[in-house]
């Protein structure tokens, strides 16, 4: 039963701390895309040093500094941030896969 409750509590940890770094991150990245028109270069680097903030938290270095790039690139050219910011989010899916919620099973074979 201990044993159990063990693994339950590590995979939820873990699981919040995806949601908590790694979604988010997702999020904000995606709301700032979105809404580039409405905001100004400050706003964009503003937004962008802290999602490279939680990427790093989470583990995941290229994307970070690639968001740090793109938070810089931000206050110069629109361009060159559009493109550092196609490379960040492809490097995001590539190097994070979500915890599984569910344990995995064997799959049933008769």
């Amino acid at each position: 039963m201990e044993i159990t409750r063990q693994k339950l509590r590590d995979r939820t940890l873990k699981q919040f701390k995806y949601i908590r770094t790694c979604i988010l991150a997702r999020e904000l990245c995606l709301l700032v895309r979105t809404n580039r028109v409405a905001l100004n270069q400050k706003n964009v680097h503003t937004m962008c040093t802290y999602v490279s903030k939680l990427c790093k938290e989470a583990g995941c270095g290229e994307p970070s500094e690639l968001c740090q790039k793109a938070a810089q690139a931000a206050l110069m050219s629109e361009q060159e941030y559009l493109e550092i910011c196609v490379q960040s989010c492809q490097k995001c899916g590539q190097s994070r896969k979500p915890p599984t919620t569910q344990p995995k099973r064997d799959t049933y074979v008769a």
